[in-house]
């Protein structure tokens, strides 16, 4: 199965994306063959069962890890054909990430972890665009607080303002409400919803919950490596009857 080609372009898409581990005798087929797209300013989550390639697939469009065949392109560039200080500087400048575990800086404050992406690039931010990133998040009041001092619902809006602090072509989400209660991951998945819709952002999220997906435009389903199903403008309970299918 091939993913549904976006009509507005492709932010990042695969072309044949295989990915093993293990020698002969022993190899684990992660991904195989794997041809999708995503278009840009849309949002869309990936599901499946454990062991489904997931994982493996969004560390590969993000170019944290390269594919054993195919290729991976951001826009017009083939990831995979980068060497590892172009690789590392096209993630930074064009790249945002959120993780499950936050990853922030625990000695910077919240305003000095958002910017580091571009102190690290050596650049200044936009300052009308950092006001309406902390707007939306509701960060204006804990911008000199340390991560210790936030909650981690605050820790992870602080995650996805870094994210977005460079207006990265594209944001990779990696389980990113898994340590949230259900309110904070509300807020989390709303924002990234709409930055989608307001701003223009293109949005990739790994996700197991049906809840968490319904939030995005559409829901690529894996199993054993491969694409198995696509649901556009899903809900919670389209995407838990079509992951039972899966099981």
């Amino acid at each position: 199965m091939t993913g549904t080609v976006d009509l507005v372009g492709a932010a990042v898409r695969t072309e044949s994306v295989g990915k093993s581990y293990g020698t002969e005798a022993t190899r684990i087929d992660a991904l195989a063959e794997l041809t999708v797209e995503f278009g840009r300013g849309r949002f869309t989550a990936i599901m499946g069962p454990s062991g489904s390639g997931k994982s493996t697939l969004l560390h590969c469009l993000a170019g944290l890890d390269r594919p054993s065949t195919g290729r991976v392109l951001l826009g017009d560039v083939d990831v995979t054909a980068l060497d590892d200080t172009t690789l590392t500087r096209l993630r930074r400048d064009k790249v945002g990430f959120v993780f499950q575990a936050f990853n922030l800086v625990p000695t910077l404050t919240a305003l000095e972890n958002i910017t580091l992406p571009l102190d690290l690039a050596g650049r200044k931010p936009d300052q009308a665009w950092l006001d309406t990133v902390v707007s939306t998040l509701a960060l204006g009041d804990r911008l000199t607080h340390r991560p210790s001092e936030l909650s981690g619902g605050q820790q992870q809006r602080v995650a996805c303002a870094r994210a977005l602090v460079s207006r990265p072509e594209v944001v990779f989400a990696d389980e990113p409400t898994g340590n949230l209660d259900s309110r904070s991951s509300a807020d989390i998945l709303g924002f990234l919803h709409q930055s989608v819709r307001e701003f223009g952002q293109t949005v990739v999220m790994v996700t197991h919950d049906p809840t968490a997906a319904a939030y995005a435009d559409r829901v690529l389903f894996l199993a054993d490596g491969r694409l198995r199903a696509e649901l556009l403008d899903p809900t919670a309970d389209a995407v838990l009857d079509q992951m039972k299918q899966l099981d």
